[in-house]
């Protein structure tokens, strides 16, 4: 077997592979003697076929299922030959197949990158701590009680945390605009949720007032055509309601899978979840930052076919999220390019923490593995078990193992890289991290 190699660019490559004349007859004559012993054709017994009609009848479809299996072979074979690691599968080029010549064909793939990874000590990171003190356990309390509240219809004017059932319809200018308008809204006073003014225009109102706010669309509004304008508001108030919280109280705290029966031990269970979230938030907060600035400045080219790979699971994740579609449609019919950005993402990440894993030599800590899992456990009622399954489950335990590693490979860089602590309330460090835009 002769093979050439041509690169093509950093991580592209032409293998031109020739196999002798003889190896590729002999596999075709060998597979036209097994169908000469089963074919069945009309006016023949079966197994006495000659050779010249099997050969006339099939040799063309043997060749060419022979020719596919011989350079699938020889493809393989040339890599180890030449020691080299592909990075997704070749697309295959015949060059020659014309009977008593050599099979030449050219085995087109990419290899995986060399990459040099940009000096650690140029990252800069800003890690958010945060205490959570008596007052945030207290605003979660109601946060939970607010979940199983109950709405009582009032007569009185309105006022902060009430729920108001209104009509609106805003104007600029004189003019409607797109989402200005809406019947039936369910509105809970102070929540944000308009913006700056509309709501607090609306405490002190009864239902059935009819009213007019005047506000300002804030300069930075997501929707740039009504950013910084003015605008008047017609509401009606249809009804107010007052938010009935429930007791604090065993069946209450059951709900949430906690075997309280005080407020006190409740809180107590709800601040070791807090401590969790914050953990958990504050930690992939830093690892996005990290990986932000680690992909900003090491440079290197990706293979398409891992892209592409890591697409088609990108469209099998959304897939599964929307419940299949309603089976419409397939995941392979959702559009490639709304998850190339992320794709990349994903394999420049992975190409970098595996040169990380490698140059660092780092292995699973298995005394973090454990610790890991009895973490997951904890917010279980019965934790042993948790811990059972997953040591009983090897698949999930290597789930479990990954991520232990990635965790490892922040750590060698921030063991590297510059820090910087910042004092934030437990309310912003639990906030999810902006996502970085994409060019």
């Amino acid at each position: 077997m002769q093979v050439s190699i041509e690169s093509t660019s950093n991580i592209e490559r032409r293998m031109t592979i020739g196999v002798p004349a003889p190896e590729v007859e002999k596999e075709v004559d060998a597979r036209l003697q097994r169908t000469a012993r089963s074919v069945k054709l009309n006016g023949f017994r079966p197994g006495k076929v000659p050779m010249h009609v099997v050969r006339k009848r099939f040799g063309a479809s043997v060749k060419q299922e022979v020719v596919g299996e011989l350079m699938r072979n020889a493809y393989i074979e040339a890599l180890e030959k030449e020691s080299i690691n592909p990075a997704g599968y070749p697309r295959f080029e015949p060059k020659e197949i014309e009977d008593g010549k050599d099979l030449e064909f050219v085995a087109i793939f990419e290899v995986y990158p060399k990459i040099e990874i940009c000096d650690l000590a140029s990252i800069s990171v800003e890690k958010e701590v945060a205490e959570i003190k008596d007052k945030d356990v207290q605003n979660m309390l109601e946060v939970l009680r607010r979940q199983h509240a109950t709405f009582k219809p009032v007569k009185r004017k309105s006022k902060k945390k009430d729920v108001l059932t209104l009509d609106y319809a805003g104007t600029i200018d004189g003019e409607a605009f797109d989402g200005g308008s809406t019947k039936g809204a369910k509105l809970t006073l102070g929540s944000g949720q308009m913006i700056p003014g509309f709501e607090d225009a609306l405490v002190g109102a009864k239902a059935g007032d009819e009213l007019q706010i005047d506000v300002t669309f804030p300069d930075d509004y997501h929707a740039e055509k009504l950013a910084g304008k003015a605008a008047k508001f017609d509401v009606t108030v249809h009804g107010v309601d007052e938010v009935v919280l429930p007791e604090l109280d065993k069946e209450f705290f059951q709900k949430y899978g906690v075997e309280a029966e005080t407020e006190e031990e409740f809180a107590v269970e709800i601040r070791k979840n807090m401590e969790r979230e914050l953990k958990q938030a504050t930690s992939n907060k830093v690892k996005q930052l990290v990986v932000d600035q680690l992909i900003e400045k090491t440079a290197f080219d990706v293979p398409e076919s891992l892209i592409a790979s890591e697409i088609g699971r990108l469209k099998e994740e959304a897939f599964k999220q929307f419940g299949g579609m309603g089976g419409k449609m397939k995941s392979s019919d959702l559009p490639s390019e709304i998850f190339r950005d992320q794709a990349d993402r994903r394999v420049r990440t992975g190409l970098l923490f595996n040169e990380l894993i490698a140059s660092n030599d780092l292995k699973v800590d298995a005394e973090k593995v454990k610790q890991r899992i009895e973490e997951v456990a904890s917010t279980y009622e019965q934790p042993e078990e948790v811990v059972a399954w997953y040591e009983s489950n090897a698949a999930q335990k290597s789930q479990v193992e990954a991520v232990v590693l990635e965790d490892m490979v922040i750590d060698t860089i921030l063991a590297s890289a510059k820090v910087k602590e910042k004092k934030v309330s437990y309310e912003d460090a639990v906030k999810p991290p902006a996502k970085k835009e994409t060019k």
